[in-house]
Formats: C-alpha cells, sequence, structure tokens
C-alpha cells in the first residue's frame, strides 16, 4: 500500500514555519532539517504534527500556497477552535467560516466537530441557519451556531 505524504513548498521560511508549526500542536516535532548554510534555505525537512507526517522545503519566489489546498483541523469544542485559531492567524490573515491563512500563506481551516452535527441536523430549516450563521462568522463560534440551530 503506497504512503502518501504531503510535502509543503514554502516560497521561504520554511525552518520557522516547521518550527512554528510543532510547537503548536501536541505529538508534533521536526524529524530532520537540511538548511542551505550561510542563508537558512530548507533545502529539505522532515517534520510531524499531531502524528501526521510531511515533508518540506523552500522552493523560492515561485511557490505560494493557494485556498485551495489547506490544512483542517477538527476541534473538539471552543476551547480548542480558540487556541488553534489565535495560535496560527497570528500574523496571519483571518478569513470567513472558520478559513484563515498563516503568516507564512499556508492555508488552515479551524473547524468544531459541532459544526457538521449542527449541520447534518435532519431538519433543513435548523441546517440552513446554521449554516447561514457560519456564513457570517470568521473564527466559528460554537455557542453563535447552537442559537442558530434553535432558531434564536
Amino acid at each position: 500500500m503506497p504512503r502518501i505524504t504531503p510535502f509543503l513548498t514554502f516560497k521561504e521560511g520554511g525552518k520557522d514555519a516547521l518550527e512554528f508549526y510543532a510547537g503548536i500542536f501536541k505529538n508534533s516535532k521536526v524529524n530532520s532539517s537540511f538548511v542551505m548554510p550561510g542563508n537558512d534555505k530548507l533545502l529539505h525537512a522532515s517534520f510531524t504534527l499531531d502524528g501526521q507526517e510531511f515533508m518540506a522545503m523552500d522552493g523560492g519566489e515561485s511557490f505560494s500556497f493557494a485556498f485551495g489546498a489547506s490544512m483542517f483541523v477538527s476541534c473538539e469544542g471552543q476551547e480548542e477552535v480558540d487556541y488553534y485559531w489565535d495560535k496560527l492567524s497570528e500574523g496571519g490573515e483571518p478569513g470567513q467560516c472558520g478559513w484563515l491563512k498563516d503568516k507564512f500563506g499556508l492555508s488552515w481551516q479551524i473547524v468544531p466537530t459541532a459544526l457538521g452535527q449542527l449541520m447534518g441536523d435532519p431538519d433543513p430549516a435548523k441546517a440552513m441557519r446554521v449554516r447561514d450563521a457560519m456564513l457570517k462568522m470568521t473564527k466559528i463560534i460554537i455557542a453563535d451556531l447552537q442559537k442558530a440551530h434553535d432558531g434564536q
């Protein structure tokens, strides 16, 4: 069975990005990192975020990240949403509906499991109210989703 490992190519600052991410997620570390002597350009790295293996390098100006590919962080409650949102958006750009771009240009979705549960309600009116509430948010607020679900 093939092993699939996400490979991230940063314009620059990949070494700093890996250390930043590893400092945010539990069960994370930089496994190996090879930099070009004298300029800190990341030639190749292996790292683990919460048990998921990744590889990375600095590719230069011709490389950038797009919203079409993002890291999805599933959160059990508002405390986790707040933690990951605050850490990953620091120096970056908040987006809509739980999306953000970090200071290295990588897109993240910080999503509580409650969103899927509430949007999956068999009552379409409740599900639509939750969706409409979510569409107005940047960081997702579970209490506001629940209020929308309940028609408040």
